[in-house]
């Protein structure tokens, strides 16, 4: 018994000591992508009640610039921030096609909700819904990347 328990505790100890974490593949990526946009991102159906007009994107930019862009950056496509890159899963573009793929509703649940176990906290009691969803308005509308520069928090 007593061999039988040391050659479970040797296997377990290589084992552990052997992991590696490595980035995901194009398979991994494409199933975990599939399942965000069709099983558990809700709110697919759910429309944005604001209009898509200049009032509305200044209103969400404004929002973006107090909430969003210490991970995303001024032009949500992480210009500057120095870690996007380097955490597990990275930060991606929201100009990315894989995030303009989602609903206004799924972006707003998003939002509202985060996105576990990624970084992306919810933000349900700290923004409210109008700024959410103009938020959601200036998602659709970012600026070309680099454009904005860094967020100040990174330049000095």
């Amino acid at each position: 018994m007593r061999a039988l328990a040391g050659s479970a505790a040797l296997c377990l100890l290589a084992g552990l000591l052997g992991c590696k974490a490595t980035p995901p593949g194009r398979t991994e990526t494409a199933v975990v992508s599939f399942a965000k946009h069709h099983v558990f991102v809700g709110n697919k159906k759910e429309k944005n009640p604001l209009p898509d007009d200049a009032g509305t994107l200044a209103d969400g930019k404004e929002a973006f610039s107090h909430y969003c862009v210490a991970c995303h950056g001024l032009d949500g496509q992480n210009t500057g921030v120095p870690f996007a890159d380097h955490i597990s899963p990275p930060i991606p573009s929201l100009a990315s096609p894989n995030v303009q793929r989602y609903t206004d509703g799924q972006l707003k649940w998003i939002l509202d909700n985060g996105i576990w176990p990624s970084g992306m906290p919810g933000s349900k009691g700290t923004l409210s819904d109008d700024e959410l969803w103009s938020i959601v308005v200036y998602l659709r509308h970012l600026p070309p990347a680099g454009s904005q520069g860094a967020p100040e928090m990174y330049t000095h």
